[in-house]
Parts: structure tokens; C-alpha cells; sequence
């Protein structure tokens, strides 16, 4: 499916179709809910103990992911699950800066549960959540990424993230030192008149 016809399938409420059967049962992406916490904090620890992708070798304790989801949601912030099953195997979501000064502003994060890359997820995850954060007048979305992740930077150059610079030995994973790269996506027509 192409992008607009993916975008196409945001319903009025935000959750997309469900479009894949993959025999084990069917998939959707759609906002996280209250529902969604406990099980989005399962798949956030199962990404985070790969000790490859995210900014935490574990995930937060259970209360404190229930506090910054739960934020999130009440403030509006853009932010998606996948699930199959009725569990969470993806996210996507975009945290607005809190600050006037840079409120136009939010950071993605995103992952997916290893046995479920592949597919796709990841690209219906970020179009729907950047979907979202357009309508709700995000101008910058912006993201750092391990620079040895190369699926997910490919990902973020194919939906238009710009790479704006590289942090040298930004990150330090069992003694090893690793750069990031920072990407933006700057869209001055979501900007407020």
C-alpha cells in the first residue's frame, strides 16, 4: 500500500484499518490508550534489553511508564501502538517540548518487538503518528538515533527526516562508545499564523 492510501486509512477516531492478518491474528495501529500501557511497557522492555536501539538498557519501572504515557495522552501528544493479539509489538510517539519558546517542537521515539520488524510496522507507525502531529501544529519533529541503526535511518530518510549533525560517542553500551545522528523533520506551514 502506498503512503497516502495508508494515510487514507486513518478513521475519524485515529485508529487505522487493520490490515494485516498475519494467521496469528490481526494487526492495528492506532492511539495509545490507558489499555495499552501495561503491555506498551512489555514491548519497551523487550526492545530496551537489546541493548542496541533505545536510550535505556530496560525499560522504567511500570508506574513511571504509566506517569509519561498517561501525560502524553492528556497533553494530546501524538502517539500510536501496534498490536496483534491485544499486545503491544510497536510504538511510535512524539513528546512536546514543554517550554513556550520551543513548544513547536517534539522528539520522536519509536521501536518495534523484534519478531515483528519487517513488515512494515514501522512505516505505518511514523506516517500516523507525523499525520497526527501535523494536525496538531507540530513545525519540528526531531530525533536522535544510534548512527549503527541502519533500518531505522533508512526509515527516517524515506518519511523526510534531515540529517542535521552527528554526536560523537554520544551513547556508551558495555564500555563500547557510539555516535548518534540527529534528524529533523521542520514543516513551517504546521506553524501557527
Amino acid at each position: 500500500m502506498d503512503e497516502p492510501a495508508q494515510l487514507g486509512a486513518l478513521l475519524r477516531d485515529g485508529a487505522v484499518e487493520p490490515m494485516v492478518d498475519d494467521s496469528n491474528g490481526i494487526e492495528t495501529i492506532a492511539p495509545i490508550t490507558p489499555g495499552d500501557i501495561e503491555s506498551f511497557h512489555r514491548a519497551l522492555d523487550l526492545v530496551a534489553r537489546e541493548r542496541k536501539y533505545l536510550s535505556f538498557l530496560e525499560a522504567p519501572p511500570l508506574d513511571q511508564t504509566r506517569r509519561f504515557a498517561l501525560d502524553r495522552i492528556a497533553k494530546g501528544d501524538p502517539g500510536f501502538v501496534a498490536v496483534i493479539r491485544g499486545e503491544v509489538v510497536g510504538w511510535c510517539d512524539i513528546t512536546r517540548h514543554d517550554r513556550l519558546i520551543h513548544a513547536h517542537r517534539g522528539s520522536l521515539g519509536m521501536g518495534i518487538v523484534a519478531s515483528h520488524r519487517g513488515r512494515g510496522l514501522g512505516l505505518r507507525l511514523i506516517n500516523a503518528t507525523l499525520a497526527q502531529a501535523r494536525k496538531t501544529g507540530f513545525v519540528r519533529v526531531e530525533l536522535s538515533v544510534h548512527a549503527d541503526n541502519a533500518r531505522a535511518i533508512a526509515l527516517y530518510d524515506k518519511v523526510g527526516f534531515v540529517r542535521e549533525g552527528v554526536q560523537r560517542d554520544a551513547i556508551c553500551i558495555d564500555g563500547q562508545y557510539g555516535d548518534t545522528i540527529m534528524m529533523a523533520i521542520v514543516e513551517l506551514e504546521n506553524a501557527a499564523g
